[in-house]
């Protein structure tokens, strides 16, 4: 061994052991502490003895061990044991760089979950963990105490164990938890106490919010007493239609308030989505239920009177129909449930009864079983508005009942106003019948003057600009003279000169009360009232905006006649102007026709010039009405669009009055359509065409003879104060609409 050691091979391969013997026990150091002995031996034990010694401590194989034993040369078994301790090295050191990559690799997520745990058990062993304080935890039992049915309850029990196992910070953490909100803010039990049905206390609570709407009123109560004597009834749909101001919305709170339930508006308008109806399939970012089950969520209760507001206004576009999907909302017969896509819980409606459909939630089944749902959800009363019943499709259309609410006629507005328009107008003004007062008369001069809407929101408009010139007055008052004990006169500026009953001015008084007292109604006790007159109603509104002699002074002219039309804001006044040039028989239409109403105009024309002679509009000689000229008729206001087939009629006469040089009598108003050969055809919206004519101050109104039927509908008052006159064919319309009879039935022409 002594030559051995001597030999320059061995001590390389000696040095080269060490070395790396050395490198493997400071590794192995870091991890055990046991490796400071190896050390100690590094330095002792003979380098051909210690090699044995680590050759041992490994894990080879047999046939390695074999080699081991079976190398007798020192130097042949030491290069054989620093080969094994060098692999040994770089397995031990390739481990550590694959643990700290998986290491480095560690997430914040990971991390932040392990604190979390660590937190959370470091809590637990102080006792000091709150419940309150875990959000989980807190909609954990938020969701027990909702009251959902057995089956939504275990669905939403799977998402809940989801969600433990999700961190925050996961991307489908909040959807889900949303989601479990949802279901636990959803009024699954929890329901409006109606009162005992009382029809009286009903019908006298609609009669004081609604003056008129007799029909609507009736349909109501009617309502009311099936649902009185048959709760699990079935009734038609109703949908409200009419121009705005006339008390659609407002029918429906008191519908609500008649029952003792809730009230939620849901509005439609603008709605292009499908989704609206449906709700989104939680697959989608920023997916959300329908506003059917969100009005339920933000109305806590699962029985209220739900509005479905302006449901004409609806689109289509790439995403959908809103109003295919009401198909299903709406069908009281053939759909029996409705199923909102974002609970995907089948969040159903079950039919029950009425203004538009009842409904109950709960689940539907994967197999042809159905849940029953009756003792889930109460009922949801739908009312459905809309100011035309045009744009809805027939299919949604048809499974509604339409109640037509087609305005108000003077009378009925006066009446309105002194019962609830002033009364609120001088509420929202901080004013009362102590400062400012209108009499009726200056009502009616209002109404006659400055609106001939169909409902009554310019007129409460109006009265409440009255009410704001009142209360500048009286701001005005309280600010020029402080509280004493004095009494100050007052003066209005828009009241200068105001004459009492007896003929004398009045000078108005203020006597203050105490300093900490700023009550209007107690500083002006004694103040005389501001009562609107003619004069305060020219310096606040302006001079009259209509009259009753826009007719008289239009129609001056041949060619000129007065026409009814129906628009969304109720029935309307038309006058269609006809006029002949030099031309070559062209017929000219001006004021943004539709195809519909450029269509009767030619039929119009061709009808005249078919009867030109039975009507001594041209000589035997003559044989072309229109040679030598053109025609040009004219709808004024072409800045608002005209369609509709009502207005035959009108066009012909004014035709015969162009071509005859006769005027058209100019309190006469006219609708209808004609055929080619002469026949009047009814047309719709009579009862508004015939309350705008009655708004406009004309006596004489012509209407299709198969439109008496409906004149049933009009009020008695409007029917007494105007001439129906009935026509079967346009000979029978131009006898009504000129003076003497059909034109040049007995004269030649000029």
């Amino acid at each position: 061994m002594e030559q051995v050691e001597e030999d320059a091979d061995f001590k390389a391969l000696s040095r080269q052991f060490k070395s790396t013997a050395m490198e493997l026990i400071t590794l192995l150091e870091q991890k055990q502490k046991t490796a400071g002995r190896t050390k100690i031996l590094l330095e002792t034990v003979p380098v051909h003895k210690l090699a044995d010694i680590f050759v041992a401590s490994f894990e080879i194989s047999f046939e390695e061990q074999l080699a081991m034993l079976d190398s007798v040369d020192v130097k042949v078994r030491l290069s054989k044991a620093t080969e094994l301790v060098e692999r040994h090295l770089q397995s031990i050191r390739v481990a550590e760089k694959i643990t700290q990559k998986v290491e480095g690799q560690l997430s914040k997520t990971q991390k932040e979950y392990l604190l979390r745990q660590q937190m959370r058990a470091i809590k637990e062993e102080l006792g000091d963990n709150d419940d309150e304080d875990d959000d989980v935890a807190a909609l954990e039992r938020k969701m027990q105490d909702a009251g959902m049915p057995p089956n939504i309850w275990k669905h939403a029990q799977r998402e809940l164990r989801r969600l433990k196992k999700m961190q925050p910070q996961q991307p489908g953490y909040n959807s889900s938890r949303v989601y479990l909100e949802l279901l636990a803010d959803l009024p699954w039990e929890t329901t409006s106490e109606e009162v005992e049905l009382d029809l009286k206390a009903a019908k006298d609570r609609l009669d004081s919010d609604h003056y008129g709407l007799v029909k609507v009123k009736q349909r109501i109560i009617e309502y009311l007493a099936v649902r009185k004597l048959k709760p699990d009834g079935k009734s038609p749909v109703l949908c409200f239609v009419g121009p705005p101001g006339v008390g659609k919305t407002s029918l429906a709170s008191s519908i609500a308030a008649a029952l003792g339930r809730k009230f939620i508006r849901i509005s439609l308008g603008g709605v292009k989505d499908e989704a609206d109806i449906r709700g989104h399939r939680r697959t989608y970012i920023g997916s959300m239920p329908g506003r059917l089950i969100d009005g339920l969520k933000k109305v806590g209760v699962c029985n209220p009177v739900m509005l479905l507001d302006e449901i004409d206004k609806t689109g289509s576009d790439i995403r959908g129909d809103p109003a295919s999907a009401l198909l299903e909302v709406l069908d009281p017969e053939q759909n029996k449930t409705f199923s909102d896509q974002y609970p995907n819980v089948g969040v159903v409606y079950q039919i029950f009864e009425m203004l538009v459909i009842s409904e109950k939630l709960g689940r539907l089944g994967n197999g042809s079983k159905q849940f029953d749902q009756t003792s889930i959800f109460g009922t949801v009363i739908f009312v459905a508005t809309a100011n035309r019943a045009q744009p809805i499709p027939p299919p949604l259309l048809d499974r509604m009942e339409v109640i037509e609410l087609p305005g108000y006629t003077s009378e009925e507005k006066l009446r309105i106003a002194m019962r609830h328009l002033i009364p609120r107008v001088l509420s929202q003004h901080g004013l009362n019948s102590d400062f400012l007062q209108f009499p009726e008369a200056m009502v009616k001069l209002v109404i006659e003057q400055y609106t001939r809407e169909a409902g009554v929101r310019n007129l409460e408009r109006n009265l409440a600009a009255l009410a704001r010139a009142a209360a500048v007055t009286v701001a005005e008052q309280e600010h020029n003279h402080p509280l004493n004990k004095n009494i100050h006169p007052i003066t209005s500026s828009l009241l200068e000169s105001r004459v009492a009953e007896g003929g004398a001015e009045v000078e108005m008084e203020v006597l203050p009360m105490g300093s900490n007292n700023h009550d209007l109604s107690n500083v002006f006790r004694i103040m005389s009232p501001l009562i609107v007159d003619e004069e305060m109603l020219e310096k606040v509104l302006g001079p009259s905006k209509y009259d009753n002699k826009e007719a008289e002074e239009r129609v001056v002219t041949p060619g000129v006649t007065v026409g009814l039309v129906w628009t969304a804001f109720g029935g309307e006044v038309q006058f269609v102007e006809a006029t002949a040039t030099t031309g070559k028989g062209d017929l000219h239409l001006t004021g943004q026709l539709g195809d519909v109403i450029k269509e009767s105009a030619q039929i119009a024309l061709t009808w005249v010039r078919a009867r030109a002679t039975e009507l001594n509009l041209v000589t035997k000689q003559e044989s072309n009405l229109l040679e030598g000229r053109d025609v040009h008729i004219h709808f004024p206001a072409g800045a608002v669009p005209k369609d509709g087939p009502s207005a035959g009629v009108t066009l012909v006469t004014s035709l015969v009055s162009l071509f005859s040089r006769r005027r058209v009598r100019a309190d006469t108003a006219m609708t209808g359509e004609m055929t080619l050969r002469g026949l009047v055809l009814p047309v719709g919206g009579i009862k508004d065409k015939v309350l705008a004519a009655h708004r406009y101050g004309l006596k004489r109104v012509i209407l299709p003879e198969r439109n008496m039927k409906d004149l049933v509908e009009v009020p008695s008052a409007v029917l007494g104060s105007l001439e129906i006159l009935f026509a079967k064919r346009m000979e029978d319309v131009l006898e009504h609409a000129f003076e003497g009879g059909c034109p040049l039935k007995h004269h030649s022409r000029l």
